[in-house]
């Protein structure tokens, strides 16, 4: 990756660690690894946060949890670890893990390390210098919702993951379970969302079926190959390289893992307050809208939800009820990331989308 599309950076102060004692465990794991290396963090780190370990011949990614309160099955490496480690012979866009460390005195947490998937990873905004042609944009997007697709077909029992869920009954578990979630983590500058979890509750459809799902699908968790965004390479289908942050990843209704999708797509025509919050570049000419990617998710999947509001409105309750836990920590002083000061304003507007989905 060029210089100008690495956004690792320094390492926030309450986000060091120990780098020689993490060196000398990896050591174990890993050969050839010579000199310590240089540490860098990446700018994502709202759930578990992610390092660049730069030796002079590879670079590595560490990934580890956040401190402070967590949710009971968030932020578990072994698990993150497990699911990568089993999707990689049948879906090659995850990353090789390379060794996991349940030793908490090393780090002071479970973490584990992987190999780096050269490629860009696009957040906010395009890297300076690099423009899309609307027809450049809409085949990457495109593509993003294609690899979606590749892995809801992956067969969990070929996966060795039939394990990864609880079975049917999946989206109500979804609706109960965030909703309690909320409960625990308000903090009493948000709206209480009593309308639209009274909602949800009322209006809950059965799984359309029990698929691996990815569970937070957007551009900055996907590596896009190079050549590509450069036009040296013109095959799109050929564009994601690699899918990152298995983290909250299941076994689950497909539908909603694309509702989850979509409550980040902020698109060219929504109003300033959603554009603000934009984390991905889908407002960029070209790029699909989100009628237009729920549509052609559902024609390669062969699906047709006549009640679409549902999974629309659970996406953006649920993006809520993340960025709410993640508010609860910096309300307690268990984070002091400003980046996460004025979250509670933004959950407020969430609210207002989701009951303007169930209005409409």
């Amino acid at each position: 990756m060029s210089a100008p599309r690495d956004e690792a950076r320094d390492v926030r102060a309450e986000d060091s660690f120990d780098t020689a004692a993490v060196h000398a465990w990896l050591k174990t794991v890993v050969d050839g690894l010579d000199g310590e290396p240089v540490v860098r963090q990446f700018p994502g780190g709202a759930s578990n946060l992610t390092y660049l370990l730069s030796y002079p011949d590879r670079e590595l990614i560490l990934r580890r949890p956040p401190a402070g309160q967590k949710a009971a099955s968030a932020h578990d490496m072994r698990r993150e670890y497990r699911v990568q480690r089993q999707l990689k012979p049948v879906y090659p866009y995850v990353p090789t893990v390379l060794g996991l460390c349940d030793d908490e005195s090393v780090l002071g947490s479970d973490f584990y390390v992987m190999e780096r998937i050269p490629g860009t990873i696009l957040r906010g905004n395009l890297p300076e210098g690099m423009a899309l042609s609307p027809e450049q944009a809409r085949a990457l997007s495109t593509a993003l919702v294609d690899r979606l697709v590749d892995l809801h077909r992956v067969d969990p029992e070929q996966a060795g993951l039939t394990d990864l869920g609880k079975g049917a009954g999946y989206v109500g578990r979804q609706v109960r379970g965030w909703s309690e979630r909320f409960a625990r983590a308000r903090t009493d500058n948000v709206p209480d969302f009593a309308e639209v979890m009274a909602w949800l509750a009322a209006n809950q459809p059965d799984d359309v079926a029990t698929v691996v799902i990815h569970n937070d699908w957007r551009f900055d968790n996907v590596v896009i190959d190079n050549r590509v965004l450069d036009g040296s390479v013109s095959d799109t289908d050929l564009a994601v390289v690699g899918v990152l942050d298995w983290e909250m990843s299941t076994l689950g209704d497909p539908l909603m893992d694309l509702g989850g999708a979509v409550a980040y797509w902020v698109q060219a025509d929504d109003d300033d307050v959603f554009q603000v919050a934009r984390r991905q570049p889908t407002h960029l000419p070209g790029m699909l809208t989100r009628a237009e990617l729920v549509a052609h998710y559902c024609e390669r999947m062969g699906l047709r939800p006549d009640n679409w509001a549902f999974y629309e409105a659970f996406g953006l309750f649920r993006l809520a009820v993340i960025m709410q836990q993640i508010y609860y920590r910096y309300h307690h002083g268990q984070t002091h990331n400003p980046r996460f000061k004025d979250f509670w304003m933004f959950i407020g507007y969430l609210e207002w989308r989701c009951r303007e989905v169930i209005r409409r």
